[in-house]
């Protein structure tokens, strides 16, 4: 993963400029810059809006006792969205709308959710005991007890024996 971030930092800014270059051609330097600004103004009042639903998504689930994950995960995109956002460029500015804006931030999220799902199972892999893989987890049921403790039964020995307390040898005091 370093090393995708190393190659990222390098690349995704040649990038954005070669689109900036190429998109003031087509309109010219200042709607270029004039489209930048405003998509930066957007972006700003975005985050600020969908930050605040974000935040307030997850004290309301804190409060209520359940268990914040798609909150916690609204609040992780809207942070990753929002520094898109603010770097300038349009490639960011794409992404950062995709993570920020409510209709499309739920499919950011399943896909935040898969990416996660692969990276827990290759770093866990799957336990040959048990076979549990991240992901896979059912609670037991009546049944699996019962099959548990006949499996317990069957394999119990039982070694027969006398337990003989040994003499009280110590020299009194």
């Amino acid at each position: 993963m370093p090393w995708f971030v190393a190659v990222a930092l390098l690349v995704v800014p040649v990038i954005e400029i070669y689109v900036i270059i190429q998109v003031g051609q087509a309109i010219g330097g200042w709607p270029t810059v004039a489209l930048l600004l405003v998509e930066s103004a957007l972006g700003a009042w975005l985050i600020k809006r969908e930050g605040r639903r974000a935040w307030n998504a997850l004290v309301d689930a804190t409060q209520t006792a359940r268990m914040p994950g798609k909150e916690l995960a609204d609040a992780a995109l809207v942070l990753v969205g929002g520094t898109l956002l603010l770097a300038p460029g349009f490639i960011t500015d794409i992404f950062g709308f995709f993570f920020v804006l409510p209709f499309t931030r739920p499919l950011a999220r399943k896909v935040l959710a898969g990416f996660l799902n692969r990276r827990v199972a290759v770093q866990l892999g799957g336990n040959p005991m048990t076979g549990f893989m991240p992901g896979t987890f059912r609670p037991p049921t009546a049944d699996d007890a019962d099959r548990a403790r006949r499996e317990r039964a069957a394999s119990d020995d039982v070694i027969q024996g006398e337990v003989i307390d040994p003499p009280d040898n110590r020299p009194a005091p």
